[in-house]
């Protein structure tokens, strides 16, 4: 049988979701944890791969098991075993061809800035304390919706069939001193969000104009876009599945 598993994670200890041999990742510890209360050897596939530092509030991975799962006990038991950075939020059974990634609809990132010196939130947010335009900022989000083609965005040596990205949502809002960036999309390429967002700060800092964009994205080339911004203030915050996963 195939279950869902929902988690968040803090992702400052680790390198990232996926494995790799000589770094610790967020996948490695909850497979050693599904593992060893199954009693069992437990692979599991993400929704996605998040880079080094990033954080989730959602995250979805599937894994396959022989037995029924009894998953209010299983939860218990994997946040008792699990460190403190990561969390069980729910699991359960999908049919037997669900698929963590290929069936997610779309996922919402959150980009997080302190726009003031902040001793609580500098592991978790991007410290800026220039003045940033947010008006020109959102002008620039608007421009995102008429493009499909994101290779200006994506990290170089990417190995993808496509660089199109379907953008539903892409906006900025400022509560106090803090802004907070969010993107939907179907899919997203390596280092994206992180690029966009730093080239949106340049908008917001005067650098370029909201209308900049059209050229950057049209030119296909990443050393034409802003600085890729630090992975501590990146969130995955929402992924959504069709109905149809469920049994």
């Amino acid at each position: 049988m195939r279950f869902f598993i929902e988690l968040s994670y803090n992702g400052k200890a680790y390198h990232g979701w996926q494995n790799q041999p000589n770094a610790i990742s967020v996948q490695e510890v909850l497979e050693k944890a599904l593992s060893t209360i199954l009693k069992t050897e437990i692979s599991i596939m993400g929704a996605g791969r998040t880079d080094s530092g990033v954080h989730a509030s959602q995250m979805f991975a599937h894994f396959d098991f022989e037995n029924k799962i009894e998953s209010t006990d299983l939860i218990y038991k994997l946040n008792s075993f699990l460190p403190k950075d990561i969390a069980i939020t729910s699991i359960f059974e999908v049919k037997p061809e669900a698929h963590a990634r290929f069936d997610a609809l779309s996922r919402t990132y959150h980009y997080k800035i302190s726009t003031s010196k902040n001793v609580f939130d500098y592991d978790f947010a991007y410290q800026v304390q220039l003045p940033l335009d947010v008006e020109a900022m959102n002008k620039a989000c608007k421009i995102l919706f008429e493009y499909k083609d994101f290779q200006c965005f994506s990290k170089s040596n990417t190995d993808v069939k496509t660089y199109n990205c379907d953008i539903k949502e892409a906006f900025w809002t400022k509560k106090e001193e803090q802004l907070v960036f969010t993107i939907k999309a179907d899919r997203f390429l390596r280092n994206m969000v992180r690029a966009i967002v730093g080239t949106m700060v340049n908008i917001g800092l005067g650098k370029l104009k909201a209308n900049d964009l059209h050229q950057i994205i049209a030119s296909k080339n990443r050393s034409e876009a802003g600085f890729s911004v630090p992975a501590h203030g990146l969130y995955l915050v929402e992924i959504v599945y069709p109905e149809r996963i469920k049994p």
